[in-house]
């Protein structure tokens, strides 16, 4: 039988799927809510990936919150990173002197992460933490970096869906799968 992704997304094999998401993020949401307890949180969705996991995040932490958006790229249409991270669009508010949660769809290389970590401790943010839907240790280039809330630690795969892509495609599959034909696009 087919999985719930191969009828219109062939060569996609389901890794995590949508009911195990959702029951991740909405613990997430817990943790986050109870250490940002009577502190202003300010969240920041890396765009392109993290949007729908921000989106669902934000909904499961019950507090007052602002959302922000940061557009970073270091891939283009390739399956690995190309190693060189450029912001793509900034914030529209200063972050100086707030706490900042950082959410990642995905910690690969730590690359992004640590240039992220060091531009907004350059901003003067008063706290920076990551949450990342996704860590992948095995293709870690920079080992100091940390993610503080993780959703699912995974293998070594190109992984589509819940945001994430391949050449801006499969971002809006309801899982997250593993990208195992190249000609799925």
């Amino acid at each position: 039988m087919a999985s719930a992704g191969e009828a219109w997304a062939p060569g996609i094999r389901v890794l995590i799927p949508e009911g195990e998401l959702r029951a991740r993020v909405a613990a997430l949401g817990a943790e986050i809510a109870r250490d940002y307890l009577g502190k202003e949180l300010t969240v920041l969705c890396v765009l392109k990936g993290a949007w729908l996991f921000a989106a669902d995040l934000v909904r499961a932490i019950p507090l007052p919150l602002t959302l922000e958006f940061l557009g970073v790229a270091s891939y283009g249409a390739d399956t690995r990173s190309s190693g060189e991270v450029r912001i793509t669009s900034d914030t529209l508010t200063p972050l100086h002197g707030r706490d900042v949660l950082v959410v990642e769809d995905i910690v690969d290389s730590g690359l992004t992460l640590r240039f992220l970590r060091q531009a907004l401790v350059a901003r003067g943010c008063r706290s920076v933490r990551v949450c990342a839907l996704l860590d992948k240790p095995a293709r870690r280039v920079d080992s100091t970096v940390g993610v503080d809330y993780r959703g699912f630690t995974v293998d070594d795969h190109f992984l589509v869906g819940y945001g994430l892509d391949h050449a801006e495609k499969w971002r809006n599959l309801p899982f997250v799968g593993v990208l195992e034909a190249s000609g799925g696009g």
